[in-house]
Protein backbone atom coordinates (compact mmCIF):
# COMPACT_ATOMS: atom_id res chain seq x y z
CA UNK A 1 0.00 0.00 0.00
CA UNK A 2 1.09 3.03 -0.92
CA UNK A 3 2.16 6.10 2.21
CA UNK A 4 1.91 9.50 2.05
CA UNK A 5 5.15 11.40 2.56
CA UNK A 6 5.63 14.95 3.45
CA UNK A 7 7.92 17.55 5.65
CA UNK A 8 8.31 16.59 9.55
CA UNK A 9 6.12 13.34 8.63
CA UNK A 10 8.27 11.71 11.28
CA UNK A 11 8.06 14.76 13.92
CA UNK A 12 4.28 14.40 13.95
CA UNK A 13 4.43 10.56 14.64
CA UNK A 14 6.40 10.96 16.98
CA UNK A 15 3.87 13.75 18.45
CA UNK A 16 1.18 10.92 18.55
CA UNK A 17 3.23 9.05 21.93
CA UNK A 18 4.71 12.53 23.14
CA UNK A 19 0.97 13.78 24.23
CA UNK A 20 0.98 13.99 27.75
CA UNK A 21 -2.06 13.14 29.66
CA UNK A 22 -4.29 15.99 30.91
CA UNK A 23 -6.91 15.87 33.72
CA UNK A 24 -10.64 17.22 32.98
CA UNK A 25 -11.71 19.26 35.02
CA UNK A 26 -15.27 20.47 35.54
CA UNK A 27 -16.80 23.79 34.93
CA UNK A 28 -20.56 23.34 35.53
CA UNK A 29 -22.90 21.05 34.75
CA UNK A 30 -26.50 21.92 32.81
CA UNK A 31 -29.71 20.05 32.84
CA UNK A 32 -29.73 16.92 34.56
CA UNK A 33 -27.45 14.73 35.51
CA UNK A 34 -25.67 13.09 32.05
CA UNK A 35 -22.42 11.33 30.81
CA UNK A 36 -22.20 13.76 28.01
CA UNK A 37 -19.54 16.23 27.59
CA UNK A 38 -18.68 19.19 26.43
CA UNK A 39 -14.72 20.38 26.66
CA UNK A 40 -12.49 23.41 25.71
CA UNK A 41 -9.33 23.08 25.00
CA UNK A 42 -6.91 21.59 22.30
CA UNK A 43 -8.25 18.38 20.82
CA UNK A 44 -4.97 16.68 20.88
CA UNK A 45 -4.40 16.72 24.79
CA UNK A 46 -8.20 16.46 25.52
CA UNK A 47 -8.30 12.81 23.00
CA UNK A 48 -5.53 12.17 25.07
CA UNK A 49 -6.99 12.86 28.39
CA UNK A 50 -9.89 10.36 27.47
CA UNK A 51 -8.78 7.55 26.12
CA UNK A 52 -8.23 5.65 29.66
CA UNK A 53 -11.52 5.98 30.04
CA UNK A 54 -12.88 5.79 26.52
CA UNK A 55 -11.04 3.75 24.41
CA UNK A 56 -12.77 1.26 22.38
CA UNK A 57 -16.21 2.72 23.64
CA UNK A 58 -16.76 5.34 20.70
CA UNK A 59 -19.81 3.83 18.19
CA UNK A 60 -19.35 7.14 15.88
CA UNK A 61 -17.04 10.13 15.23
CA UNK A 62 -17.66 12.33 12.84
CA UNK A 63 -15.05 15.10 12.50
CA UNK A 64 -15.56 18.72 10.39
CA UNK A 65 -11.44 19.82 10.57
CA UNK A 66 -10.37 23.21 8.89
CA UNK A 67 -10.64 22.42 5.18
CA UNK A 68 -6.91 24.30 4.89
CA UNK A 69 -9.00 26.43 2.17
CA UNK A 70 -6.00 29.02 2.20
CA UNK A 71 -8.70 31.79 3.80
CA UNK A 72 -9.47 33.28 6.86
CA UNK A 73 -12.43 32.98 9.29
CA UNK A 74 -12.74 34.43 12.41
CA UNK A 75 -13.06 31.17 14.58
CA UNK A 76 -10.36 29.45 13.05
CA UNK A 77 -6.80 29.78 11.24
CA UNK A 78 -7.62 27.37 8.30
CA UNK A 79 -4.45 28.97 6.41
CA UNK A 80 -2.16 26.09 7.08
CA UNK A 81 0.61 25.47 5.09
CA UNK A 82 0.04 21.88 3.47
CA UNK A 83 2.54 19.89 5.24
CA UNK A 84 1.44 21.73 8.54
CA UNK A 85 -2.06 20.86 8.09
CA UNK A 86 -0.97 17.00 7.36
CA UNK A 87 1.09 17.15 10.44
CA UNK A 88 -1.92 18.18 12.85
CA UNK A 89 -4.38 15.81 11.29
CA UNK A 90 -1.64 12.66 11.39
CA UNK A 91 -1.72 12.25 15.59
CA UNK A 92 -5.67 13.55 15.89
CA UNK A 93 -6.19 10.53 13.47
CA UNK A 94 -4.16 8.31 15.33
CA UNK A 95 -6.31 8.96 19.01
CA UNK A 96 -9.74 9.10 17.32
CA UNK A 97 -8.41 5.09 15.72
CA UNK A 98 -7.94 4.29 19.44
CA UNK A 99 -11.16 5.44 20.34
CA UNK A 100 -13.08 4.09 18.05
CA UNK A 101 -15.42 0.61 18.96
CA UNK A 102 -14.88 -2.32 17.64
CA UNK A 103 -18.48 -1.77 15.49
CA UNK A 104 -17.60 2.34 15.33
CA UNK A 105 -16.98 4.19 12.54
CA UNK A 106 -15.52 7.61 11.49
CA UNK A 107 -16.82 9.99 8.97
CA UNK A 108 -15.01 12.92 7.79
CA UNK A 109 -16.01 15.86 6.14
CA UNK A 110 -13.61 17.83 3.71
CA UNK A 111 -13.28 19.78 0.52
CA UNK A 112 -11.25 19.18 -2.86
CA UNK A 113 -8.38 21.05 -1.39
CA UNK A 114 -7.26 17.93 1.07
CA UNK A 115 -9.71 15.27 0.44
CA UNK A 116 -7.32 12.85 -1.89
CA UNK A 117 -4.26 13.38 0.87
CA UNK A 118 -6.86 12.83 3.87
CA UNK A 119 -7.68 9.90 1.75
CA UNK A 120 -4.46 8.37 1.64
CA UNK A 121 -3.66 9.62 5.07
CA UNK A 122 -6.55 7.50 6.67
CA UNK A 123 -5.90 4.57 4.53
CA UNK A 124 -2.38 4.45 6.27
CA UNK A 125 -3.95 5.55 10.22
CA UNK A 126 -7.15 3.45 9.65
CA UNK A 127 -6.19 0.59 6.99
CA UNK A 128 -7.31 0.56 3.47
CA UNK A 129 -9.73 -2.34 4.21
CA UNK A 130 -11.20 -0.55 6.51
CA UNK A 131 -12.54 2.06 4.06
CA UNK A 132 -16.44 2.24 3.47
CA UNK A 133 -17.47 5.07 1.29
CA UNK A 134 -16.58 8.63 0.15
CA UNK A 135 -20.26 10.45 0.28
CA UNK A 136 -20.58 13.39 -1.67
CA UNK A 137 -22.83 15.97 0.06
CA UNK A 138 -24.47 18.77 -1.85
CA UNK A 139 -23.32 21.70 0.00
CA UNK A 140 -24.45 24.23 -2.76
CA UNK A 141 -27.24 24.24 -4.89
CA UNK A 142 -27.28 27.68 -6.60
CA UNK A 143 -24.49 27.64 -9.82
CA UNK A 144 -21.56 30.03 -9.32
CA UNK A 145 -20.94 31.91 -12.31
CA UNK A 146 -17.61 33.39 -11.83
CA UNK A 147 -15.66 29.80 -10.95
CA UNK A 148 -14.11 27.91 -13.77
CA UNK A 149 -16.12 24.93 -12.62
CA UNK A 150 -18.00 25.72 -9.60
CA UNK A 151 -17.84 23.41 -6.68
CA UNK A 152 -21.13 22.27 -5.22
CA UNK A 153 -20.18 19.22 -3.08
CA UNK A 154 -17.95 18.34 0.02
CA UNK A 155 -16.58 14.52 0.73
CA UNK A 156 -17.11 12.49 3.69
CA UNK A 157 -14.81 9.61 3.92
CA UNK A 158 -16.27 6.87 5.95
CA UNK A 159 -14.36 4.47 7.45
CA UNK A 160 -15.07 1.51 10.09
CA UNK A 161 -13.17 -0.77 12.63
CA UNK A 162 -14.73 -3.23 10.84
CA UNK A 163 -16.38 -3.61 7.27
CA UNK A 164 -18.26 -6.65 7.92
CA UNK A 165 -19.60 -5.34 11.27
CA UNK A 166 -20.77 -2.27 10.50
CA UNK A 167 -22.56 -3.45 7.19
CA UNK A 168 -24.77 -5.59 9.65
CA UNK A 169 -25.20 -2.70 12.48
CA UNK A 170 -25.88 0.36 10.04
CA UNK A 171 -28.92 1.16 9.88
CA UNK A 172 -31.11 1.97 6.73
CA UNK A 173 -32.43 5.27 5.66
CA UNK A 174 -36.12 6.29 5.30
CA UNK A 175 -37.32 5.77 1.42
CA UNK A 176 -37.63 8.91 -0.70
CA UNK A 177 -40.74 10.63 -2.48
CA UNK A 178 -38.63 9.57 -5.76
CA UNK A 179 -38.16 5.58 -4.36
CA UNK A 180 -42.11 5.94 -2.98
CA UNK A 181 -43.71 6.87 -6.62
CA UNK A 182 -42.09 3.84 -8.40
CA UNK A 183 -44.75 1.72 -6.53
CA UNK A 184 -48.04 2.28 -7.77
CA UNK A 185 -51.56 0.06 -7.27
CA UNK A 186 -52.89 0.10 -10.62
CA UNK A 187 -54.78 -3.61 -9.96
CA UNK A 188 -55.95 -2.03 -6.77
CA UNK A 189 -54.20 -4.85 -4.86
CA UNK A 190 -55.56 -4.96 -1.33
CA UNK A 191 -51.69 -5.20 0.15
CA UNK A 192 -51.32 -1.37 -1.65
CA UNK A 193 -48.87 -0.25 -3.64
CA UNK A 194 -46.11 -2.26 -5.42
CA UNK A 195 -43.20 -2.91 -8.49
CA UNK A 196 -41.76 -5.33 -10.18
CA UNK A 197 -38.37 -6.36 -9.25
CA UNK A 198 -35.93 -8.29 -11.76
CA UNK A 199 -35.73 -11.94 -10.79
CA UNK A 200 -32.19 -12.87 -12.50
CA UNK A 201 -28.86 -11.82 -11.20
CA UNK A 202 -25.30 -11.66 -12.82
CA UNK A 203 -23.26 -14.77 -13.04
CA UNK A 204 -23.43 -18.79 -13.94
CA UNK A 205 -25.36 -20.67 -11.37
CA UNK A 206 -26.09 -24.44 -12.53
CA UNK A 207 -29.25 -24.92 -10.31
CA UNK A 208 -30.22 -21.14 -10.67
CA UNK A 209 -31.10 -21.40 -14.75
CA UNK A 210 -33.62 -23.37 -15.00
CA UNK A 211 -36.36 -23.34 -17.78
CA UNK A 212 -39.44 -21.08 -16.48
CA UNK A 213 -43.01 -21.26 -18.40
CA UNK A 214 -44.89 -18.72 -18.77
CA UNK A 215 -48.94 -18.24 -18.76
CA UNK A 216 -48.86 -17.72 -22.44
CA UNK A 217 -46.86 -21.12 -22.96
CA UNK A 218 -43.51 -19.69 -23.68
CA UNK A 219 -40.56 -21.05 -22.26
CA UNK A 220 -37.84 -18.54 -20.60
CA UNK A 221 -34.19 -18.78 -19.73
CA UNK A 222 -32.07 -16.26 -17.33
CA UNK A 223 -30.34 -14.15 -19.85
CA UNK A 224 -26.74 -15.09 -20.90
CA UNK A 225 -24.00 -14.94 -18.36
CA UNK A 226 -27.06 -14.36 -15.78
CA UNK A 227 -28.63 -16.33 -13.07
CA UNK A 228 -32.53 -16.66 -11.71
CA UNK A 229 -32.39 -14.65 -8.39
CA UNK A 230 -34.06 -18.19 -6.33
CA UNK A 231 -33.93 -21.58 -6.74
CA UNK A 232 -37.05 -23.35 -8.34
CA UNK A 233 -38.86 -24.51 -5.73
CA UNK A 234 -38.95 -21.33 -4.50
CA UNK A 235 -39.92 -19.81 -7.79
CA UNK A 236 -43.12 -21.88 -7.91
CA UNK A 237 -43.65 -21.48 -4.55
CA UNK A 238 -43.47 -17.31 -5.06
CA UNK A 239 -46.10 -17.80 -8.41
CA UNK A 240 -48.51 -19.94 -6.46
CA UNK A 241 -48.73 -17.04 -3.99
CA UNK A 242 -48.98 -14.67 -6.84
CA UNK A 243 -45.98 -12.96 -6.05
CA UNK A 244 -44.69 -13.23 -9.94
CA UNK A 245 -45.98 -11.11 -12.77
CA UNK A 246 -45.25 -11.72 -16.52
CA UNK A 247 -46.16 -8.82 -18.22
CA UNK A 248 -49.20 -7.64 -19.24
CA UNK A 249 -49.23 -10.17 -22.50
CA UNK A 250 -48.16 -13.14 -19.76
CA UNK A 251 -44.81 -14.03 -21.59
CA UNK A 252 -42.52 -11.99 -20.50
CA UNK A 253 -39.31 -12.42 -18.35
CA UNK A 254 -40.59 -12.66 -14.33
CA UNK A 255 -41.03 -10.25 -12.17
CA UNK A 256 -41.08 -10.33 -8.51
CA UNK A 257 -44.21 -8.38 -7.29
CA UNK A 258 -42.62 -6.34 -3.97
CA UNK A 259 -45.04 -3.99 -2.02
CA UNK A 260 -44.07 -1.28 -0.37
CA UNK A 261 -45.12 -2.47 2.93
CA UNK A 262 -42.14 -4.84 2.83
CA UNK A 263 -39.60 -2.35 2.79
CA UNK A 264 -38.06 -0.73 5.51
CA UNK A 265 -35.48 1.32 3.89
CA UNK A 266 -33.53 1.77 1.56
CA UNK A 267 -29.30 1.01 1.59
CA UNK A 268 -27.18 4.07 2.29
CA UNK A 269 -25.17 5.63 -0.79
CA UNK A 270 -22.67 7.75 -1.29
CA UNK A 271 -24.89 10.71 -2.81
CA UNK A 272 -26.63 13.00 -0.75
CA UNK A 273 -28.17 15.69 -2.27
CA UNK A 274 -28.78 18.76 -0.40
CA UNK A 275 -33.30 18.16 -0.60
CA UNK A 276 -32.25 15.31 1.56
CA UNK A 277 -29.78 16.23 4.33
CA UNK A 278 -29.44 20.22 3.86
CA UNK A 279 -27.16 22.80 2.37
CA UNK A 280 -24.48 25.48 3.62
CA UNK A 281 -27.85 28.00 2.90
CA UNK A 282 -29.85 25.62 5.20
CA UNK A 283 -26.89 25.79 7.62
CA UNK A 284 -26.16 29.41 8.05
CA UNK A 285 -30.27 30.00 8.71
CA UNK A 286 -30.01 27.43 11.27
CA UNK A 287 -27.12 29.19 13.11
CA UNK A 288 -28.77 32.87 12.96
CA UNK A 289 -31.92 32.00 14.05
CA UNK A 290 -29.48 30.16 17.37
CA UNK A 291 -27.14 33.45 17.75
CA UNK A 292 -28.58 36.07 15.37
CA UNK A 293 -26.61 37.14 12.09
CA UNK A 294 -23.92 39.43 14.13
CA UNK A 295 -22.75 36.07 16.14
CA UNK A 296 -22.74 33.42 13.63
CA UNK A 297 -20.50 30.69 13.34
CA UNK A 298 -18.79 31.16 9.55
CA UNK A 299 -18.94 27.01 8.51
CA UNK A 300 -21.60 25.02 10.27
CA UNK A 301 -23.01 22.22 9.08
CA UNK A 302 -26.84 21.44 8.78
CA UNK A 303 -28.39 19.74 11.40
CA UNK A 304 -29.71 17.22 8.59
CA UNK A 305 -26.54 16.20 7.37
CA UNK A 306 -25.77 15.28 10.80
CA UNK A 307 -28.82 13.42 11.60
CA UNK A 308 -28.28 11.13 8.30
CA UNK A 309 -24.44 10.11 9.59
CA UNK A 310 -25.88 9.55 13.23
CA UNK A 311 -29.01 7.84 11.79
CA UNK A 312 -26.70 5.59 9.77
CA UNK A 313 -23.96 4.58 12.21
CA UNK A 314 -26.07 4.21 15.79
CA UNK A 315 -28.69 3.54 17.42
CA UNK A 316 -30.27 5.72 20.53
CA UNK A 317 -27.97 5.35 23.55
CA UNK A 318 -24.54 4.68 21.51
CA UNK A 319 -21.58 7.00 22.21
CA UNK A 320 -21.22 9.95 19.52
CA UNK A 321 -17.59 12.14 19.47
CA UNK A 322 -16.82 14.82 17.57
CA UNK A 323 -13.12 16.27 18.06
CA UNK A 324 -13.92 19.76 15.82
CA UNK A 325 -17.33 20.84 17.43
CA UNK A 326 -17.24 24.15 16.27
CA UNK A 327 -20.57 25.67 16.72
CA UNK A 328 -21.90 22.15 18.31
CA UNK A 329 -23.37 20.80 15.41
CA UNK A 330 -23.04 17.52 16.51
CA UNK A 331 -23.28 17.76 19.77
CA UNK A 332 -27.16 19.63 19.60
CA UNK A 333 -28.27 16.56 16.83
CA UNK A 334 -27.07 13.76 19.22
CA UNK A 335 -28.53 15.44 22.23
CA UNK A 336 -31.78 15.29 19.97
CA UNK A 337 -31.92 11.97 19.14
CA UNK A 338 -30.94 10.43 22.04
CA UNK A 339 -27.25 9.30 21.56
CA UNK A 340 -24.70 10.26 24.51
CA UNK A 341 -21.96 12.52 23.25
CA UNK A 342 -18.39 14.05 23.98
CA UNK A 343 -17.73 17.50 21.82
CA UNK A 344 -14.45 19.23 22.11
CA UNK A 345 -13.47 22.73 20.91
CA UNK A 346 -10.27 24.60 21.37
CA UNK A 347 -11.40 28.09 20.37
CA UNK A 348 -13.97 30.82 22.76
CA UNK A 349 -16.69 29.51 20.81
CA UNK A 350 -16.95 26.62 23.02
CA UNK A 351 -18.06 29.34 25.28
CA UNK A 352 -19.78 31.55 22.87
CA UNK A 353 -21.65 29.25 20.86
CA UNK A 354 -21.90 24.98 22.24
CA UNK A 355 -22.33 26.43 25.51
CA UNK A 356 -25.45 28.44 25.03
CA UNK A 357 -26.73 25.89 21.80
CA UNK A 358 -26.53 22.82 24.54
CA UNK A 359 -28.57 24.74 26.66
CA UNK A 360 -31.07 25.65 24.29
CA UNK A 361 -31.07 22.20 23.27
CA UNK A 362 -31.97 21.31 26.57
CA UNK A 363 -34.70 24.30 27.05
CA UNK A 364 -36.26 22.78 24.05
CA UNK A 365 -34.97 24.68 21.10
CA UNK A 366 -37.25 23.83 18.47
CA UNK A 367 -35.23 24.66 15.19
CA UNK A 368 -32.96 22.30 12.96
CA UNK A 369 -34.16 18.60 13.16
CA UNK A 370 -36.36 19.07 16.71
CA UNK A 371 -39.75 18.70 14.77
CA UNK A 372 -38.69 15.78 12.85
CA UNK A 373 -37.41 13.80 16.11
CA UNK A 374 -40.08 15.19 18.38
CA UNK A 375 -37.35 16.95 20.52
CA UNK A 376 -39.17 18.93 23.15
CA UNK A 377 -35.93 19.16 25.83
CA UNK A 378 -34.85 17.68 28.60
CA UNK A 379 -31.38 15.59 29.21
CA UNK A 380 -27.77 17.30 30.75
CA UNK A 381 -24.49 18.06 30.27
CA UNK A 382 -21.24 18.71 31.71
CA UNK A 383 -18.97 21.46 30.57
CA UNK A 384 -14.69 20.49 31.12
CA UNK A 385 -12.09 22.38 30.31
CA UNK A 386 -7.87 21.11 30.52
CA UNK A 387 -6.38 20.83 34.05
CA UNK A 388 -2.79 20.79 34.36
CA UNK A 389 -0.61 17.15 33.21
CA UNK A 390 -1.23 13.65 35.55
CA UNK A 391 2.48 13.51 35.27
CA UNK A 392 5.64 16.06 34.76
CA UNK A 393 8.16 15.88 32.59
CA UNK A 394 10.15 13.50 35.44
CA UNK A 395 6.81 11.06 35.89
CA UNK A 396 5.72 12.55 39.55
CA UNK A 397 2.26 12.37 39.57
CA UNK A 398 0.61 15.54 39.65
CA UNK A 399 -1.23 16.53 43.06
CA UNK A 400 -4.77 16.96 41.71
CA UNK A 401 -4.84 13.45 40.68
CA UNK A 402 -7.60 10.86 42.20
CA UNK A 403 -7.01 7.17 42.70
CA UNK A 404 -10.31 6.70 40.11
CA UNK A 405 -8.09 8.71 37.88
CA UNK A 406 -4.56 7.18 38.48
CA UNK A 407 -6.28 3.48 38.90
CA UNK A 408 -7.81 4.08 34.81
CA UNK A 409 -4.96 4.97 33.32
CA UNK A 410 -3.02 1.76 34.98
CA UNK A 411 -5.95 -0.38 34.29
CA UNK A 412 -5.61 0.70 30.88
CA UNK A 413 -1.90 0.29 30.29
CA UNK A 414 -1.66 -3.13 31.64
CA UNK A 415 -5.45 -4.35 29.94
CA UNK A 416 -5.93 -1.56 27.04
CA UNK A 417 -9.20 -1.62 27.86
CA UNK A 418 -11.06 1.65 28.86
CA UNK A 419 -11.58 1.86 32.78
CA UNK A 420 -15.17 2.52 32.94
CA UNK A 421 -15.99 0.70 36.09
CA UNK A 422 -15.94 2.52 39.41
CA UNK A 423 -12.41 2.82 40.46
CA UNK A 424 -13.43 2.65 44.51
CA UNK A 425 -11.08 -0.43 46.19
CA UNK A 426 -7.74 -1.80 45.62
CA UNK A 427 -8.29 -4.42 42.88
CA UNK A 428 -9.21 -3.24 39.83
CA UNK A 429 -10.08 -6.71 38.10
CA UNK A 430 -9.07 -9.56 36.89
CA UNK A 431 -7.96 -9.39 33.09
CA UNK A 432 -6.44 -12.64 31.08
CA UNK A 433 -6.30 -14.63 34.57
CA UNK A 434 -3.63 -11.55 36.05
CA UNK A 435 -5.19 -9.38 38.89
CA UNK A 436 -4.32 -6.07 39.21
CA UNK A 437 -4.31 -4.04 42.24
CA UNK A 438 -3.04 -0.05 43.38
CA UNK A 439 -1.90 1.04 46.56
CA UNK A 440 -2.25 5.09 46.24
CA UNK A 441 -4.10 8.00 47.99
CA UNK A 442 -4.55 5.91 51.62
CA UNK A 443 -7.39 4.05 49.33
CA UNK A 444 -6.72 1.20 52.51
CA UNK A 445 -7.83 4.10 54.25
CA UNK A 446 -3.92 4.44 56.32
CA UNK A 447 -2.55 7.57 54.73
CA UNK A 448 0.69 7.42 56.24
CA UNK A 449 3.77 7.59 54.53
CA UNK A 450 4.93 4.04 55.20
CA UNK A 451 0.91 2.84 55.56
CA UNK A 452 -1.38 1.43 52.99
CA UNK A 453 0.58 2.82 49.88
CA UNK A 454 3.73 0.50 50.77
CA UNK A 455 3.05 -3.15 49.99
CA UNK A 456 3.90 -4.75 53.64
CA UNK A 457 3.38 -7.78 55.49
CA UNK A 458 0.32 -6.59 56.83
CA UNK A 459 -0.99 -4.83 53.72
CA UNK A 460 -0.50 -8.56 51.33
CA UNK A 461 -2.25 -10.10 54.33
CA UNK A 462 -5.44 -7.57 54.39
CA UNK A 463 -5.18 -7.87 50.26
CA UNK A 464 -5.02 -11.79 50.03
CA UNK A 465 -8.33 -11.58 53.04
CA UNK A 466 -9.84 -9.08 51.50
CA UNK A 467 -9.73 -9.35 47.78
CA UNK A 468 -8.34 -12.71 47.36
CA UNK A 469 -7.23 -14.03 44.18
CA UNK A 470 -5.82 -17.49 43.28
CA UNK A 471 -3.76 -16.70 40.21
CA UNK A 472 -1.02 -13.92 39.54
CA UNK A 473 -1.25 -10.53 41.22
CA UNK A 474 0.16 -7.36 39.80
CA UNK A 475 0.86 -5.08 42.60
CA UNK A 476 1.04 -1.19 42.10
CA UNK A 477 2.78 1.17 45.02
CA UNK A 478 5.13 3.59 46.43
CA UNK A 479 7.30 0.78 47.49
CA UNK A 480 7.70 -2.33 48.31
CA UNK A 481 8.93 -4.18 51.86
CA UNK A 482 8.58 -7.69 50.54
CA UNK A 483 12.12 -9.39 49.01
CA UNK A 484 11.97 -10.98 45.74
CA UNK A 485 11.52 -14.47 47.33
CA UNK A 486 8.45 -13.56 49.22
CA UNK A 487 6.90 -12.16 46.07
CA UNK A 488 7.77 -15.13 43.95
CA UNK A 489 5.91 -17.65 46.31
CA UNK A 490 2.80 -15.00 46.29
CA UNK A 491 2.84 -14.93 42.73
CA UNK A 492 2.68 -10.97 43.23
CA UNK A 493 4.68 -8.46 40.33
CA UNK A 494 5.27 -4.81 41.87
CA UNK A 495 5.68 -1.98 39.55
CA UNK A 496 6.41 1.09 41.53
CA UNK A 497 4.15 4.56 41.21
CA UNK A 498 4.87 6.63 39.42
CA UNK A 499 7.91 4.94 37.52
CA UNK A 500 6.50 2.13 36.21
CA UNK A 501 3.45 3.96 34.48
CA UNK A 502 4.43 4.21 31.20
CA UNK A 503 1.68 5.93 29.63
CA UNK A 504 0.72 4.22 26.69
Amino acid sequence: MPFLDWVNKSRAKEATRAVPYHLLQQEGAFGEPADNLLIQGDNLLALKALIPFYAGRVKCIFIDPPYNTQSAFEHYDDKLEHSQWLSMMYPRLVVLRDLLSEDGSIWVTIDDNEAHYLKVLMDEVFGRRRFIANCVWQKRYARDNNAAIGSSHDHLLVYATNQDQFRTSRNLVEIDDKTRAAYRNANNDPKGPWRLVPMNGAGLRPNQQYPIRTPSGKTIYPPEGRHWSVLEDKFKALVAEGRVSFGKNADSAPGLIRYISEVQGLVPWSWWPHDEVGNNDQAKKEIHELFGTANAFDTPKPERLIQRILHIATSPGDLILDSFLGSGTTAAVAHKMGRRYIGIEMGEHARTHCLPRLQKVINGEQGGISAAVGWQGGGGFRFCTLGDPAFDDHGRISADVKFATLAAYVWHFETGEPGHQAFDKPLLGVHNGTAYYLLFNGILGDRRPAGGNVLTHAVLKAINEVFPHGGPKVVYGEMSRLGASRLAAEGVTFKQVPYDIKMR
